[in-house]
């Protein structure tokens, strides 16, 4: 080889792991950060490595955002470059006024893919893109939403609104906890209607933003201009509406806007962190508008689901993970798709940045934080303390051999939970349990897993635990 291809060879090299580099740390963050934040702040970021990574300039595309990054994000960005290099870095943040010299890495782009920075009419024309008045992800559909008992129901009812809206189901109000699919089903509601009918006007807006709508309309005078966007709509996706307690003259204006969509047949769908009479703080008479069409819950999924969520979106990320690391990680993170999400992030970045085959040692490395956590955070003794607390009896109750319903209805949501959550036997959890046999376990947890799909009231009970417990 000659000193001229060396060289050039050198340089590709130096670009690939620069771009690993900057994908490794975006990877990171897009696991530490809720979604809406990573999405606004950090996934639009456009990075250049020197070839010796010494220094990352990190490119912004304005004065406001420039600040906003340096005063919330760039201590752990510049952190993260160091833990991952080895060695200190320097960061540095700019504005993307012009193309730098050397190649930059874009955190839009799965791949780490070089490109130049941004000129200003660039970031002018994307800023105007992702201020589309329908403010849908394109991305988010039925076909990659992964189907399984944990959100059957839902999917099958949002299905069916974005094939009739306007009709039966009219509202729907999803709920379940965090990062199990909820945005994903109203994208999908959203980008099905536009596919059937493209002139039809959807908006999809998170009910924080609809709050701040509401105040600027006040500030402004504008409220023409407020009532003709939202009142004029065919479908209307509001995520998140446990945000408007408190707030009682956004929830005026969110009823007003309710009722004119309805009287119009248009269709609105909702989601919220638990079921409509569940809400605090929120208008009589809004919850019950909220409870008038159908309410669906989406469970955390189930070890399946999870296994075929991993090895979908680890495809999706042009990487094959094999059944068996699937099946590892899906046993260790269980609470719901956006862990899962961010489990998958952190082994493919391991890997890149490595450059190891993905196996069940790596990702066992790659997670270990995360394993270690949770190994420390939740065992049977902690699951009874925590359920027993919750339903008012004694921590002794759970290992006793009392059995009035009182008693016998909170160790069953224990030995439930134990399984759920745990990595124990049904012969160890039973003896945990004051040495009880494996199958009154079982009886135990399919009691409570099937009825949890047909109550409500037990779902929700359900849900709260599994959170305190979770932390």
């Amino acid at each position: 080889m000659s000193e001229g291809q060396h060289n050039s060879v050198a340089a590709n090299a130096a670009l690939s792991a620069g771009g690993s580099l900057w994908q490794a740390c975006i990877d990171q963050l897009a696991q530490e950060l809720p979604e809406q934040q990573f999405n606004t702040w950090i996934k639009p970021l456009v990075a250049q490595v020197s070839e010796d990574f010494s220094r990352v300039t990190v490119f912004v595309a304005n004065r406001f955002k420039l600040d906003w990054v340096r005063a919330q994000y760039s201590n752990r960005i510049a952190s993260l470059l160091e833990k991952l290099y080895g060695q200190p870095v320097q960061l540095e943040l700019a504005l993307a006024l012009r193309e730098p010299v050397a190649r930059t890495y874009s955190s839009q782009s799965n791949a780490a893919e070089m490109s130049p920075a941004p000129e200003p009419a660039d970031i002018a024309e994307d800023n105007a893109a992702t201020a589309f008045k329908n403010r849908l992800n394109t991305a988010l559909t039925f076909e990659n939403l992964v189907e399984g008992t944990a959100n059957r129901m839902a999917r099958a009812a949002a299905m069916h609104v974005s094939g009739m809206p306007g009709q039966l189901y009219n509202p729907l109000f999803i709920y379940g906890g965090v990062g199990l699919g909820k945005t994903h089903l109203m994208h999908a509601v959203g980008n099905k209607l536009l596919a059937d009918k493209p002139g039809s006007k959807v908006l999809y807006i998170h009910a924080e933003q609809f709050v701040s709508d509401v105040v600027k309309a006040y500030q402004r005078k504008t409220f023409d201009e407020f009532k003709e966007r939202y009142h004029s709509l065919d479908l209307l996706l509001i995520d998140d509406v446990q945000f408007f307690a408190n707030k009682d003259r956004t929830q005026e204006e969110f009823f007003n806007a309710f009722e004119a969509l309805l009287a119009k047949k248009s269709h609105i769908v909702m989601t919220s962190d638990t079921y409509p009479k569940g809400l605090t703080d929120i208008h009589e008479r809004l919850v019950s508008r909220f409870d008038s069409g159908l309410t669906v819950a989406i469970e955390p999924p189930e070890l399946e689901m999870r296994v075929a969520i991993l090895i979908n979106k680890a495809r999706a990320e042009s990487a094959e993970m094999p059944e068996e690391v699937a099946f590892f990680v899906a046993k260790n993170v269980r609470s719901n798709v956006r862990e899962l999400e961010g489990a998958l992030r952190k082994i493919l970045a391991y890997s890149r940045f490595n450059q190891k085959e993905i196996s069940i040692q790596l990702a066992r490395e790659a997670l270990r934080d995360l394993l270690s956590i949770q190994n420390r955070q939740i065992g049977v003794e902690n699951i009874q303390k925590t359920v027993a607390d919750y339903y008012k009896i004694k921590v002794a109750d759970m290992y006793s051999k009392k059995r009035p319903a009182s008693i016998a209805r909170p160790r069953q949501i224990a030995m439930y939970l134990a399984k759920e959550l745990t990595q124990k036997s049904l012969p160890e959890i039973g003896e945990l349990f004051g040495g009880r046999d494996h199958t009154t376990v079982l009886h135990a947890v399919r009691k409570i897993a099937g009825e949890r799909q047909q109550l409500t009231e037990l779902n929700q009970q359900l849900h709260v635990l599994e959170q305190t417990l979770k932390g």
